[in-house]
């Protein structure tokens, strides 16, 4: 097969101006960039100083807070339950049919100490009352007959002209007398046991309390134990706060008997409705000496006085936040919330302005403040206020003081 001339012709001058081309090319390059002597000259040139401060400027600002330990007052904060101070079910102590109720005795009423909620028919303790008066007065009848007995049985003795004692207290009827005695003790007794019972046919409130549930109705007959109603006191309520072994250590360290000494100023807790939106002035009444075996935590006890008579009543079974004032904190730093990273840190520059962090070791928080422990063997830093997910220990930084 021959080949043909110009397709050889063609090929052959463009491999000879691609040559060409990349000759060019590569002159031009050196050219520019010079002996490597006059560019290292160059570069020598420029002072260390000004180089750093090329670095600084271009290295990204960030805004730092100056920070310095202080003294604060902690905070602490948990939650609970209003729970009545005294929750009973109310029980007939006598059997009877429910002759009457009171009109104050419906659910969720308030009734005081002493009203009358209930009365049962009382006949049968009427008479029983009647029986026992009766059977006490002839106890008493009983007793004269005996002592007058006595009395001449000692005459006859004397009559006798036998002197000392007799042998035997018979014959002087002692032990007659202090039988009939007994006799006449144990037949008051029965007698109070009969007006009590008698009594009891009333069924009253044992103590200021709301009605929470009524098991009783007209007509209906209330055996002795029967639930007469489920009652709540209104003096104050209870909320049990639980509180984890390090905000234990933010509150004072006070007893039972500190909180409990009426020269003592009451320990205030401000409670918060779960909303937010209604709160209630409380303060610690004790706190509890055991841990809890579920929650492995200890409990603070807050009362409430007169829940049904606040502005906005506090009623059992309202879940509420408790903010308890706790201890004076030296050596604190106080940081706004967005401080801390997502992943609990704290990022700060060194004096080289270079970022670093460690974790938060937070102590309470407050108004939208965080308070921590300061980095260990720093006084005072510059604080990241709003440290981003990207950065990276060692990076340099321009600090931004705020304000």
């Amino acid at each position: 097969m021959k080949l043909k001339p110009l397709p050889i012709l063609v090929t052959l001058v463009s491999i000879a101006c691609l040559g060409s081309t990349i000759a060019y090319t590569g002159s031009q390059l050196a050219d520019k960039k010079g002996p490597p002597s006059q560019n290292a000259h160059r570069s020598s040139n420029v002072p260390k100083a000004v180089q750093e401060e090329m670095i600084a400027a271009s290295a990204p600002s960030v805004v730092v807070l100056e920070v310095k330990a202080d003294t604060y007052k902690a905070l602490v904060k948990g939650y609970g339950e209003a729970s009545a101070h005294y929750a009973i079910t109310y029980s007939a102590e006598v059997s009877g049919r429910v002759e009457k109720l009171m009109p104050r005795f419906e659910t969720g009423k308030l009734v005081k100490k002493g009203d009358v909620l209930a009365t049962l028919e009382n006949t049968t303790y009427l008479q029983a009352v009647a029986a026992a008066k009766s059977d006490l007065a002839q106890a008493e009848l009983d007793l004269l007959e005996e002592e007058r007995t006595g009395e001449q049985a000692r005459l006859e003795w004397k009559r006798s002209g036998m002197t000392g004692e007799p042998n035997s207290p018979l014959v002087l009827r002692e032990p007659q007398l202090a039988a009939q005695i007994a006799v006449v003790e144990n037949a008051k007794y029965s007698l109070k046991k009969a007006q009590q019972d008698l009594a009891k046919t009333v069924i009253k409130a044992p103590f200021d309390a709301l009605v929470v549930e009524r098991n009783i109705q007209p007509g209906s007959y209330a055996q002795v134990g029967t639930s007469v109603a489920e009652l709540y006191s209104t003096d104050l309520v209870e909320i049990e706060i639980p509180l984890s072994m390090k905000q234990w250590q933010s509150l004072p360290k006070l007893t039972n008997s500190d909180i409990s000494n009426k020269d003592n100023a009451k320990w205030p807790v401000t409670l918060y409705s779960s909303d937010g939106e209604n709160s209630w002035q409380g303060y610690v009444t004790r706190v509890e000496q055991h841990v809890d075996v579920a929650s492995r935590q200890r409990s603070l006890v807050i009362a409430v006085d007169k829940p049904f008579e606040q502005d906005v009543g506090l009623f059992p079974g309202t879940f509420v936040q408790a903010h308890i004032e706790g201890a004076i904190l030296d050596n604190t730093w106080e940081l706004p919330a967005s401080a801390i990273s997502q992943q609990g840190d704290i990022w700060y520059l060194t004096e080289d302005n270079l970022l670093n962090k460690v974790p938060a070791k937070k102590v309470f928080e407050k108004s939208g403040s965080v308070y921590v422990s300061p980095i260990e063997d720093i006084s005072s830093a510059q604080i990241i206020k709003r440290p981003l997910s990207n950065y990276v220990v060692g990076m340099l930084m321009t600090p931004k003081l705020e304000g």
